[in-house]
């Protein structure tokens, strides 16, 4: 497979800015082949895609990750062990969300309300819920704590289960951030539109970074959230497929693994706080 041989575990680990440029190859390799051979179903079709180029890297990085909790590292040693494979992780969401939201902003209008139709409707659906008053902020967070805890637990499921069914999660949720980045960038480009001179040129700039921010404050922590909660689950996954059951290697693994979940509920909750209670402050 040409894209599983462009960077080894070992390289993206050492290297993981690389993953940022991967994204970005891999995003726009399935969006323009669902475009070209599933054009009525690409808004799908696209995140299969992405998640199919990435697998083998992850799944190998997992692979690597099982493997150190077999050795005789404390557990300050492990997460720091884990957090290069959460830096390769974090860089590829990061190139892949950059792709999404470029692609939308640049491409014909007809040709992007067909290929981010579904991100579409999950952020209208997202939005309204959202009101103003303390109550209904309120109920807004236990909306929104609720809906990101049960993509938590699919993230958690589905590594288990499918071993890299995670990575499918994290890529749909870069799809859905860029659309929404993506859409905030067109939508205020084409209000200064008229505008032909030097401030337009920083109006661009300032819009990008805007529309960055916003989605950056509350999406950072939600989007670790689910890339250490998708380890836990595909070390265990891992594990399992090795026959670990009942040794003491297989006790020190869930040890390990439980601590990456407790780590994964506090980055979510946080999350939720800051999507409602921050990130309205400055948007």
């Amino acid at each position: 497979m040409v894209l599983e041989s462009l960077i080894s575990p070992h390289k993206a680990e050492l290297h993981p800015k690389y993953l940022f440029f991967y994204g970005i190859v891999y995003v726009s390799i399935g969006l323009f082949l669902s475009l070209w051979i599933f054009n009525e179903h690409s808004s799908l079709i696209m995140v299969f895609l992405t998640t199919m180029a990435a697998i083998p890297l992850v799944y190998n990085i997992i692979k690597v990750e099982e493997k150190k909790d077999l050795t005789e590292l404390g557990e300050k040693s492990l997460l720091r062990e884990h957090s290069r494979a959460l830096n390769v992780f974090i860089y590829y969401f990061i190139g892949a969300t950059v792709a999404f939201a470029f692609w939308y902003t640049v491409l014909p209008s007809n040709t992007v309300s067909g290929l981010y139709e579904v991100q579409t409707q999950t952020i209208v659906n997202i939005r309204s819920h959202i009101t103003g008053n303390s109550y209904q902020n309120f109920r807004t967070f236990t909306q929104i704590l609720s809906n990101n805890l049960k993509v938590l637990i699919f993230c958690i499921l589905f590594s288990f289960l499918y071993g890299l069914g995670a990575i499918f999660i994290l890529t749909w949720n870069a799809s859905v951030i860029g659309t929404a980045i993506g859409n905030f960038i067109r939508t205020e480009l084409y209000q200064i539109s008229g505008e032909f001179n030097f401030v337009l040129g920083l109006n661009y700039f300032q819009i990008i970074s805007v529309g960055l921010f916003r989605y950056a404050i509350h999406g950072i922590p939600e989007i670790m959230a689910y890339f250490v909660a998708g380890l836990a689950g595909g070390i265990i996954s891992i594990a399992a497929i090795r026959h670990d059951f009942g040794t003491k290697n297989y006790e020190k693994i869930i040890m390990d693994s439980s601590i990456l979940l407790l780590l994964s509920l506090f980055l979510i909750i946080s999350a939720a706080i800051l999507e409602v209670w921050v990130t309205p402050l400055f948007f």
